[in-house]
């Protein structure tokens, strides 16, 4: 009797597995973007140079932004950064048929900052010592 509850048992479990889901070749996914990753800013994101900026002196600028949060759209390929304060994004897509938005406008390039970085670093060096007397 006992084996027979257990033989039951074990068809009823199986019995639930073979639900067949149709599939469709496309991945399962929530939502039309799907994220790349979120990350620090670097120096030339504060210098970006935004089309539109805001007038309003309480609203976030790009120098505000702690985080990049870059995606993807699922639909069309198109690649977004985005800043998470400023709401300011920069797109591209390399597979559209219209003129790229990227390359972005800086305010400075990155051979500027460098220049910069180095004239502060570099320092007049100069022994001016005084000679030693004489010792004895």
């Amino acid at each position: 009797m006992k084996s027979h509850l257990a033989a039951i048992g074990m068809l009823m479990c199986l019995a639930g597995c073979s639900k067949t889901e149709e599939a469709t070749g496309e991945a399962q996914h929530q939502g039309r973007y799907v994220g790349i990753g979120i990350y620090s800013p670097s120096k030339l994101w504060a210098l970006l140079k935004p089309a539109n900026p805001s007038k309003d002196k309480a609203a976030a600028t790009l120098e505000d932004d702690s985080h990049v949060i870059v995606v993807v759209d699922s639909k069309t390929g198109e690649v977004r950064q985005c800043g998470n304060l400023s709401g300011y994004c920069v797109r591209m897509n390399p597979w559209g048929g219209s003129a790229p938005v990227a390359p972005a406008s800086l305010t400075k390039h990155a051979a500027d900052l460098a220049g910069e970085e180095a004239a502060r670093e570099t320092t007049t060096v100069s022994n001016a010592a005084d000679p030693m007397p004489n010792a004895r």
